[in-house]
């Protein structure tokens, strides 16, 4: 079996985004060489989340403000852990987005269902982020 390993950095300009990285991670595949086996997508901070679902901007509109309501920014006093800081709030968004992704790779390509896309979310930015690919099989 061989392995594979990439860091990929990021740096928001805004507090929170979605980026599609999709493209990113298929270099990786590809760089990779694996024609069978798994991709995992890792977030390495635990204010920033790695997940899949549709690329379609009414739906990250949607995810920030489900996610705002869920666990609001503001008032940042609401919460045990801002003793000092005030990213709370993103580290739960970032339960509740999930922290890793895992998608097969099949003939040297993601294995993906209709729609489905790799992003990163940031919940606390303006500052670097690691996201590790780890890429196992033959």
């Amino acid at each position: 079996m061989k392995t594979f390993t990439k860091q990929l950095w990021f740096n928001t300009g805004s507090r929170r985004a979605y980026l599609n990285i999709t493209s990113k991670i298929e270099q990786l595949v590809k760089e990779s060489a694996i024609k069978e086996g798994l991709c995992l997508v890792n977030s390495m901070h635990i204010t920033s989340s790695v997940f899949i679902n549709d690329d379609e901007q009414g739906l990250h509109q949607d995810f920030d403000r489900w996610l705002e309501k869920l666990a609001p920014h503001e008032p940042t006093s609401q919460y045990a852990h801002n003793n000092g800081e005030d990213n709370a709030d993103a580290h739960l968004k970032r339960s509740i987005m999930g922290r890793e992704v895992v998608v097969a790779v099949t003939n040297g390509k993601l294995d993906f269902g209709p729609w489905e896309q790799i992003f990163y979310g940031e919940f606390d930015g303006k500052r670097k982020k690691r996201v590790i690919i780890k890429i196992i099989g033959e």
